[in-house]
């Protein structure tokens, strides 16, 4: 296995995202063979999925994904959860043993809902209480990670080739109605385990191809809203980014994509003064929002997702459309793997991006883009 270093591969990393618009559910043996065909795109050191709708049985419960470095951790947080949190179920979530993945932690998943007396006591909404409590234990409590905290929705993630953990969780034994999966062949930062994508906040999950120069500007903007990262990569702040504008600042979809991948000044310019205006305001605004650097991002939520590279598109992306289901992937391959023959196939524009709704979502405030028929 190359180790981190030995070789450079620009544009590494896998990405691929699929999603059924009616809301019914397929298991993560589609989305693992989708990214198994662009195996060589990573190295081993992270692959990781997400998948939405898998726990219908605890739908309205914040599922908690931790990994845990040893019984200590797990004991600290444990007691610090149960302090804050009614536990409707906990468990460690169940692997197989493959020789392909090595030095696992301990990981569990505990179902859980805040207790009134805790909410009431710090004024927070239920989301922000949640956050806060995923930072206080990534940040306070040594070898804990918390790694998934949605609803109804969980990432599943580890050191490995991403075909490879998908058979180390069983995902195969999961249904959901929208998966994404990465491949990871880190640059820049360290091949870990809470470092493998997805990462996830709230409902909002991210798997990203690219590397983002604009890290430390983002983060420090992160920073001014409460936002903490601690998981030593740059995909980090892309969660986050997505949950501050879309959850907090309410922001549709459209202008968000247009804050990541804003367009170029001279392409302000020549927009028609009411979109000079808006553009221009973004983009002076939340400058420090910007994602600069090559990137193509897949960003779920719990009805549905979007899919976008950079403004000059230096990192690939390809879209498919059959019937209700629509697909986005670092490689056509990777599409025709699960879809032989799709009714559409496109590969977007660069900082245009891909969003997909269910149908049963009220989609008139949501950009579509132009090749989507939701």
């Amino acid at each position: 296995m190359l180790k981190e270093g030995q070789v450079r591969i620009p544009s590494g990393c896998a990405i691929s995202g699929m999603m059924d618009q009616t809301g019914a559910v397929f298991t993560g043996q589609k989305i693992a063979d989708s990214i198994a065909t662009m195996h060589d795109r990573s190295n081993g050191l992270g692959g990781g999925f997400a998948s939405y709708g898998i726990y219908p049985e605890f739908k309205d419960h914040y599922a908690f994904h931790i990994f845990y470095n040893d019984l200590q951790s797990r004991q600290e947080t444990e007691e610090y959860l149960k302090a804050n949190f009614v536990v409707a179920f906990e468990e460690k979530i169940p692997t197989r043993k493959i020789p392909q993945i090595t030095n696992a932690p301990l990981i569990y998943r505990y179902f859980a809902l805040p207790k009134l007396e805790k909410l009431n006591d710090t004024e927070l909404t239920d989301d922000d209480f949640i956050v806060k409590f995923v930072f206080d234990v990534n940040i306070k409590i040594k070898g804990a990670y918390i790694f998934s905290s949605g609803k109804n929705m969980g990432v599943f993630k580890a050191v490995g080739y991403p075909e490879d953990v998908a058979e180390f969780f069983k995902l195969e034994s999961y249904s959901g109605y929208i998966w994404t999966a990465h491949g990871r062949f880190p640059t820049n930062t360290p091949g870990w385990w809470g470092g493998a994508h997805p990462f996830n906040l709230l409902n909002i999950s991210v798997v990203h191809n690219g590397e983002l120069s604009s890290y430390d500007t983002n983060r420090k903007y992160l920073e001014e809203f409460g936002y903490v990262c601690t998981l030593q990569t740059d995909t980090e702040v892309v969660a986050y980014i997505f949950d501050l504008l879309l959850r907090k600042q309410k922001l549709p979809i459209n202008l968000v994509c247009k804050v990541i991948a804003s367009p170029l000044w001279d392409q302000i310019d020549r927009m028609s003064p009411k979109e000079k205006a808006l553009y221009s305001s973004l983009k002076i605004i939340y400058s420090k929002a910007l994602l600069n650097g090559p990137f193509s991002i897949i960003v779920t939520f719990e009805d549905g997702f979007v899919a976008i590279n950079d403004r000059i598109k230096l990192r690939p992306l390809t879209a498919a459309q059959n019937g209700d289901m629509i697909y986005v992937a670092s490689e056509e391959s990777a599409i025709r793997e699960v879809c032989k023959n799709p009714e559409k196939i496109w590969i977007p524009r660069g900082g245009e991006p891909v969003v997909a709704k269910l149908k049963q979502t009220n989609t008139n405030e949501i950009y579509e883009s132009k090749e989507v028929t939701a």
